[in-house]
């Protein structure tokens, strides 16, 4: 959010009057809002106008709410906070796990939603300017070097964090071991099976931490990191 912007609210909700009253109360307080009826157009206006927030509803047409949110955390962090009639435990869960910053259960009071976003707007500023970033389960702090999971801490070498770090700054874009000598690994390391090493033990430590991100290898190419 900047002064001379007011932050952007993408509201993903197929029931009119919920979308109504949301636009509403998000205007009322400020916000700058668009409304998208179903999970291909939410993804669509996600990426095309980069919202700073989405409310996202799980039980929409075309694609649900847990498939939109699985493929925001492949692009990026934009904060997601989940709105739902679904409120068992499993629901809550797999939406955290797959990356919501925050669950609203159906009905609920506008005011409340209001306060939430304010308050997910303001972690998520406080975050970027910490060198925090998330993806799939892991929050990585650059500044702190610290990385964890929902099981806690991850152990990473130097040049683990280093390549972890390039990755999760791009989720979904591919690597060449070129790139990742270049931007992440000392002279004494710039050869392609010592990229293929590290990767290799990443790929392990992230797999035994239960992360929801995998580093994928692109044949003939190199390497990418997706939420799972």
């Amino acid at each position: 959010m900047t002064d001379q912007s007011p932050s952007l609210i993408l509201i993903a909700e197929d029931e009119a009057q919920i979308a109504e009253i949301l636009d509403a109360y998000l205007r009322r307080a400020g916000f700058r809002t668009a409304r998208a009826g179903d999970g291909d157009a939410a993804l669509h206006l996600a990426r095309s106008l980069r919202p700073d927030l989405i409310l996202l509803d799980l039980n929409l047409p075309k694609r649900d709410g847990f498939g939109v949110l699985a493929s925001l955390r492949q692009d990026g962090t934009v904060p997601v906070i989940v709105i739902s009639a679904l409120d068992q435990d499993i629901d809550k869960l797999t939406a955290l796990r797959i990356g919501a910053d925050d669950y609203v259960t159906k009905p609920f009071n506008p005011n409340e939603v209001v306060a939430r976003i304010t308050a997910v707007l303001r972690r998520s500023l406080a975050g970027g300017e910490a060198g925090l970033h998330r993806l799939g389960g892991l929050a990585l702090n650059t500044l702190a070097h610290e990385i964890s999971t929902a099981q806690g801490p991850l152990s990473l070498t130097p040049s683990e964090f280093r390549l972890l770090e390039h990755f999760m700054r791009r989720p979904g874009r591919v690597f060449s071991r070129g790139d990742l000598v270049d931007a992440c690994l000392p002279e004494a390391e710039a050869l392609d099976r010592t990229v293929d090493s590290h990767i290799a033990n990443l790929r392990r430590k992230l797999a035994s931490s239960g992360a929801q991100a995998a580093l994928t290898t692109v044949r003939g190419v190199g390497y990418r990191l997706d939420a799972t």
